[in-house]
């Protein structure tokens, strides 16, 4: 498995970024930067681009609506340039909140969105004149083919590679098929290795039946927690704040993706319990509600034997990269913990 890391969007972005030669001598692959709704990541990757050699880049997420098709494959194929072809572009459709509420764009159709999107980005890093009649995207515009401004147009540049890796964040049954189907990789969140099989099996089974052999073996990303160590129980609850914001108020009653995925682990009656009091504004009692054996399923922390059991229950559920996040207050500590589980899981 290779070994990736998140960088946080809310804080101490440039300290991390400071250290990330020594993460990239430890072992680490790959570094992941979201965008949610604080900075952009596309500066931060370019910064980053710049202060690494051999590490991985790649977006996580960058959201399908808040970019046209076009803007999203020159993006990526500049981040590929200024990194020599160490870019991967990770997408996928956030929701209604975020983009309804921070972005002020409708949230509809993100299935065939998506499926469009990695269309029209996978002809301009061909460098083929940009001709889609989608039902969501046209390009160019009707009303102006036939006119001198409605001339097909193709990338200036000559990418450095006429295909990006794309991984697509999706957790439904049929975003996940889809990531199965056309995606050089899927991200999901809050991957749970006993109940992965269970909830999202079908789906990728269904994907892969209709996938191109040319995309390769589908890189599997989750994410999770890691401090190893005898005295490192009590970490698992720093995951608590964020889990219940997931669960609870990411998204209204009816259209939170990950309430009815946690639901979809059997965590039904503390999923509704978690959302009816995060929605009520008592969010630390939220975060009290997550049950403690979902955190240690979602996370990579206990004594060594204990995480590299873990590593194996991933390893075994199908990933094949696993995105780490050092919670040690020390970051000495941190780095030592990303140097073991690379040699867990190589």
């Amino acid at each position: 498995m290779r070994i990736g890391m998140m960088l946080s969007y809310s804080g101490g972005f440039k300290e991390t970024v400071d250290v990330l030669g020594d993460y990239e001598k430890a072992g680490l692959d790959i570094v992941f930067v979201p965008e949610a709704y604080s900075y952009d990541a596309i500066s931060q990757l370019g910064f980053i681009a710049a202060r690494t050699e051999r590490l991985e880049i790649a977006s996580g997420i960058l959201q399908i609506y808040t970019r046209t098709p076009s803007l999203t494959a020159m993006t990526a194929a500049g981040l590929d340039y200024v990194s020599d072809g160490r870019f991967t572009l990770g997408i996928g459709t956030s929701g209604p909140q975020v983009i309804e509420g921070f972005h002020g764009v409708p949230y509809d159709a993100p299935l065939a969105r998506t499926r469009e999107v990695i269309d029209i980005c996978r002809q301009v890093w061909r460098r083929e004149k940009v001709v889609h009649d989608g039902r969501h995207y046209q390009i160019p515009l009707p009303a102006e083919r036939g006119t001198g401004l409605g001339k097909a147009l193709k990338l200036i540049n000559h990418p450095v590679r006429d295909r990006v890796p794309v991984i697509l964040a999706a957790l439904g049954p049929k975003n996940v098929a889809m990531a199965a189907e056309i995606a050089e990789g899927w991200l999901p969140l809050f991957f749970h290795p006993g109940k992965a099989g269970e909830v999202w099996g079908q789906a990728l089974a269904e994907g892969a039946a209709r996938r191109d052999p040319a995309l390769g073996p589908l890189d599997v990303v989750a994410q999770a927690p890691l401090a190893i160590g005898e005295d490192v129980e009590d970490l698992v609850d720093l995951a608590r704040p964020q889990t219940a914001l997931y669960i609870g108020g990411m998204g209204a009653r009816g259209r939170n993706f990950y309430h009815n995925l946690v639901c979809r682990y059997g965590y039904e009656a503390e999923a509704a319990a978690i959302q009816d009091l995060y929605l009520a504004g008592r969010k630390e009692e939220a975060a009290a509600a997550v049950p403690s054996d979902l955190l240690r399923n979602l996370s990579l922390i206990g004594p060594a034997s204990y995480v590299a059991e873990r590593v194996e229950a991933y390893r075994a559920a199908g990933v094949t990269t696993l995105k780490v996040n050092p919670v040690s207050p020390d970051p000495a500590r941190r780095l030592r913990d990303l140097e073991r589980v690379k040699a867990m899981a190589s």
